[in-house]
């Protein structure tokens, strides 16, 4: 298989690139340049933010591409008119955020959608920007086009820096503001087991929307921290604190605390995504402990600080913060 990937060289890009190349595909990375590909796939230089960016994709075929824009839409509407006639099959990383809020829990692919459009030209609006992104996929690529509805990412490579804020902090020790309850059902998708799935499903020809995450309850709260101690063998002590508690202390959930929700909305809708689609077409998710402690072996070989997106808000709770709650 020849593949296109579109990026390919951070985070969910290099999951499925490296995959890629595991199986013995030939890969070629269409990227900016500021980041090296990894070793063995073939590089392509491009801004697909500029009018003239795209010419190193004028020519060439490929039995696949992977786009995992998440900016303005219109990016993905030029790249993918510009393919159509010479790549098989277009699967474009989406998000679950491209669901009118709040969906009916447990929702499935066939819930109301966000508007959303492929000509537009910004990406103020994350969820709308991602339904164009499909729009514009759909539009050049017909039933050829893959969509991949995709929860909480975590694991190696990770540049928004969910687990490994929790990761550094964990590390750190001493007590541990952990937010409950600890019972708390998680859903995510390690970035390893998208990028499988992705392959396969490519392999397979599949076409349409997909939801890609864990089963609700794949992972608990509880399970998630406690491997965090575990993998880092950090003198850490989870203090467990009810949920009304950390909010009244101002604490804002997912981003001062990320991957936790307190119970209630927008928590049960978020993380109530029918997965049954995918795991009918082959999904499988590792372990929690499993993507945790990679991503501490991954985290420590860059000297224990992880890459940051620069259009994502830098997430954490500050150190004099998290102790003011504790002394409460």
């Amino acid at each position: 298989m020849k593949l296109l990937m579109l990026g390919g060289t951070e985070f969910v890009g290099r999951a499925v690139t490296e995959a890629a190349m595991a199986r013995g595909w030939q890969v070629t990375v269409f990227h900016r340049g500021k980041h090296a590909a990894p070793e063995g796939a073939t590089s392509l230089y491009g801004d697909r933010g500029d009018a003239a960016g795209l010419a190193a994709l004028e020519e060439g075929e490929w039995d696949a591409v992977v786009d995992t824009w998440s900016g303005a839409p219109s990016a993905v509407r030029d790249t993918a008119r510009l393919l159509a006639g010479r790549v098989g099959r277009y699967a474009y990383v989406s998000s679950g955020s491209v669901y009118a809020s709040p969906p009916s829990a447990p929702y499935g692919e066939r819930a109301p959608l966000v508007t959303g459009s492929p000509d537009a030209t910004d990406a103020a609006d994350y969820a709308q920007a991602k339904r164009g992104g499909e729009l514009a996929a759909t539009e050049a690529f017909g039933d050829r086009a893959l969509l991949l509805r995709a929860g909480l990412v975590l694991g190696p490579y990770e540049n928004i820096g969910r687990l490994p804020w929790w990761l550094g902090r964990i590390a750190r020790g001493g007590p541990v503001l952990a937010p409950g309850p600890r019972e708390l059902a998680l859903q995510y998708i390690d970035v390893r087991d998208l990028a499988v799935w992705t392959l396969d499903a490519l392999e397979a020809g599949l076409g349409g929307a997909y939801n890609l995450v864990s089963e609700a309850g794949h992972a608990t709260m509880g399970e998630f921290l406690e491997s965090c101690v575990q993998a880092t063998g950090a003198d850490a002590e989870l203090r467990w604190t009810a949920p009304e508690d950390v909010l009244a202390a101002g604490i804002e959930p997912w981003i001062e605390l990320p991957v936790w929700l307190p119970p209630g909305e927008p928590r049960d809708a978020f993380f109530s995504t029918d997965v049954s689609k995918a795991r009918a077409a082959g999904l499988r998710c590792r372990p929690v402990a499993e993507t945790v402690a990679d991503t501490w072996t991954w985290l420590q070989s860059l000297g224990g600080v992880a890459p940051q997106r620069p259009d994502r808000p830098v997430v954490g709770l500050a150190p004099e913060r998290e102790a003011a709650v504790l002394r409460g």
